[in-house]
């Protein structure tokens, strides 16, 4: 068996029960192998919390930084990063990241600090695209409106205002998008915009 397939299974077990109450035989009984021959790709649970933090966040990273397209503008770059951001809080696991803070607190902080380093960037990225197409506001302080970007996008997961099924909503997700935009956008922005609602409703309704 390769280690991926251990963190991806291990990953779904952490989501699910949360980490604390997963112990290694809990792991090596629904993987299938002895605890010995588990102890062979890692050292600890420790251990394996940290290559499962590390191998879940890669592949979220990819899916959060903007990979543009040239033949895109920067809004419709930033509806299909929206759409992957989406798809990601549907599997968000309070239980799952309550204990990697509580129990873990150095790979808590180490994840943290590599997402919101990546969406940060990304977020600056499509400001500056957005600038030069004429799409956004030259006005806009890019880091300022990045920051705002990605404390809003943390506050979400942590808030008593907005239930679950709301924040998972296609409703809620069209209308922060375009709340976002219409902050940033230019009379030119806004028709961009205009003419993607359809496509961004669309798509959004067939990740859900």
């Amino acid at each position: 068996m390769e280690l991926q397939d251990i963190l991806e299974k291990v990953s779904a077990l952490y989501r699910k029960f949360g980490i604390r109450s997963i112990t290694m035989d809990d792991v090596a009984r629904e993987i299938g192998i002895s605890k010995k021959t588990l102890y062979l790709y890692v050292t600890d649970k420790t251990d394996l919390v940290k290559r499962v933090v590390e191998h879940v966040g890669h592949c979220n990273f990819e899916s959060l930084a903007n990979k543009y397209d040239p033949e895109k503008n920067a809004i419709e770059d930033l509806i299909e990063v929206s759409i992957r951001v989406n798809s990601l809080m549907k599997s968000y696991s309070p239980s799952y990241y309550y204990d990697l803070e509580k129990y873990y607190p150095d790979i808590f902080r180490d994840l943290m600090v590599a997402r919101r380093k990546i969406m940060y960037e990304s977020m600056l990225e499509n400001i500056r695209k957005g600038k030069n197409e004429g799409l956004y506001r030259n006005e806009l302080d890019e880091e300022i409106i990045a920051k705002l970007h990605l404390l809003r996008i943390e506050n979400l997961q942590e808030n008593e205002i907005f239930s679950e099924e709301e924040i998972r909503s296609t409703k809620f997700f069209r209308e922060m998008f375009v709340y976002h935009i219409r902050g940033l956008a230019t009379d030119k922005g806004i028709r961009v915009l205009n003419e993607n609602i359809k496509k961004l409703n669309h798509t959004v309704h067939q990740s859900t």
